[in-house]
């Protein structure tokens, strides 16, 4: 149809930010509500396979801890297969996983039949859906990325309110393992989502099909083989910096959320009040995480998203430190609401973040190695709370010590980005801040000569104009000089 298929955006081709990037989104906050909720989810069950497998509840949290772990660790597996493979096969040999798993578990005898079957294997194909699904949305959106990001990410808090409640109702109506099996059914939508995610077409202009134009024959040059795990984003300071404070962040992230219902309890109220807490918490995340990738696409806001991204990370710290306070129910509501916006906040902005640090040619590399140091964190975070909590028996410590090791993390990233970035932009690069890759920048040469050829021939002042155009080149590549210069003393 007067294009080639391409699955990583090569030079020429621009985000079209819209179109079928829509479909792609659509997609993408279906996989991201999957992959974020259904560890969550999955929890509904425990009581009953406690029961029927006559083994304590530190046994059964195996079960989500292994499914996050497969999430997050197996990044840099999941960057070799996209490189290697394309985005959208890939995710639709996830989905098959992820059904194949929750069905293989409806059978089991054991726990440890579970732990292979919901955890690995479950747990791998959400992981084959996650990673590529935002690969695909960094290729579809470069303007309005925050906005997409913000809205993907919202399928998190959607998810989970809807399949909580949804667990247990099958648990009423069908047991353990008809939940299990209906889930597994449910999670072939991963499939269809993979399908949405169609690769970017390269349109082909008539003037180009000459082939004794240079242009054309630039193109038939042998294109360098694409690495398939990218170790080189470890040189750029930014992401490295990125990934320590990232790897800090989660050991508090997502202690709250697993703690405040049994805060509530030990508080003495009833079960029924005390989840409700996670309801508002959720409520709020749901339309933070939007409303903040609007603000982050402002073009204000937007080439200082990192600072943006340090104010939701410390507001998220201070929040845990001051909720830890809480006396009473109100007080607990009150922490839901500003931990659920600050959440959303910290939700819509880390891969936005990620994105314009290493830009599109690099992210499907760096997203895998930054969920590995993630995945690290996450094993360690939750279980050293629960041994601080037997400890002390006191869930003050708790949301203290999740505070302070968040708040910690936006220290180091503003701190690494005073002292160890030193930038100094002129206007001119500033112009150019949407071109975030090599590609893209090289796609707004190749434009301005072509404007400025067609305006010579049509404009009788074509020289003046020709002029004008040979200035704005010489500019652009300026900038692009200094760019180069800035990465080599980096």
């Amino acid at each position: 149809m007067g294009g080639a298929v391409v699955d990583d955006m090569p030079p020429g081709v621009k985000a079209p930010d819209g179109g079928w990037g829509w479909a792609v989104l659509v997609g993408c906050f279906v996989i991201t509500g999957f992959s974020y909720a259904f560890p969550k989810a999955v929890s509904v069950f425990f009581k009953e396979l406690i029961r029927e497998f006559d083994v304590g509840y530190s046994d059964t949290a195996w079960i989500s801890s292994i499914l996050l772990a497969m999430l997050y660790g197996t990044g840099p597996l999941c960057s070799v297969l996209v490189n290697k493979f394309g985005c959208r096969p890939v995710m639709m040999v996830g989905g098959l996983f992820a059904s194949l798993g929750m069905i293989l578990a409806s059978f089991a005898t054991s726990i440890i039949h579970i732990y292979f079957c919901t955890g690995v294997i479950t747990g791998l194909g959400l992981a084959l859906n996650f990673q590529p699904s935002l690969i695909m949305l960094n290729r579809y959106f470069s303007e309005k990325r925050p906005l997409a990001n913000g809205l993907a990410a919202a399928g998190s808090p959607v998810a989970l309110c809807c399949l909580s409640p949804l667990g247990q109702i099958l648990q009423y109506h069908y047991g353990w393992r008809g939940g299990f099996l209906i889930l597994g059914g449910m999670l072939l939508n991963c499939c269809a989502c993979g399908a949405l995610m169609r690769p970017l077409l390269i349109p082909k202009r008539p003037q180009e099909l000459d082939k004794s134009t240079p242009r054309a024959a630039e193109e038939k040059k042998p294109q360098p083989k694409k690495k398939l795990l990218d170790f080189s984003v470890f040189k750029d300071r930014g992401f490295v910096i990125y990934t320590i404070a990232a790897s800090i962040m989660v050991l508090g992230l997502f202690v709250p959320p697993v703690f405040v219902v049994n805060y509530a309890k030990g508080l003495g109220y009833e079960d029924t009040k005390s989840a409700l807490l996670l309801t508002i918490l959720g409520f709020v995340d749901m339309f933070a995480r939007p409303a903040s990738g609007l603000i982050a696409g402002m073009k204000v806001v937007r080439p200082r998203s990192v600072y943006l991204f340090c104010f939701a990370i410390i507001f998220n710290g201070c929040t845990d430190i001051i909720g830890s306070q809480a006396k009473d129910y109100g007080g607990l509501v009150v922490f839901c609401i500003f931990f659920g916006m600050s959440y959303g906040m910290v939700g819509a902005l880390q891969f936005e973040v990620l994105m314009a640090l290493v830009g599109t040619e690099k992210f499907s590399s760096a997203i895998g190695l930054v969920l590995l140091m993630e995945a690290m964190a996450v094993l360690v975070g939750p279980p050293g709370a629960g041994l601080l909590l037997d400890a002390t028996h006191q869930y003050m410590y708790v949301f203290l010590l999740a505070g302070c090791e968040v708040t910690l993390s936006a220290v180091v990233i503003t701190l690494g980005n005073f002292l160890c970035i030193k930038r100094k932009r002129p206007d001119l690069e500033d112009k150019l801040e949407m071109a975030v890759t090599a590609a893209e920048k090289e796609g707004l040469n190749c434009g301005a000569e072509g404007e400025d050829d067609n305006e010579g021939e049509k404009d009788p002042k074509g020289k003046e104009n020709g002029n004008i155009g040979a200035v704005n080149a010489e500019e652009m590549m300026i900038v692009e000089e200094m760019g180069k210069e800035g990465r080599k003393e980096e």
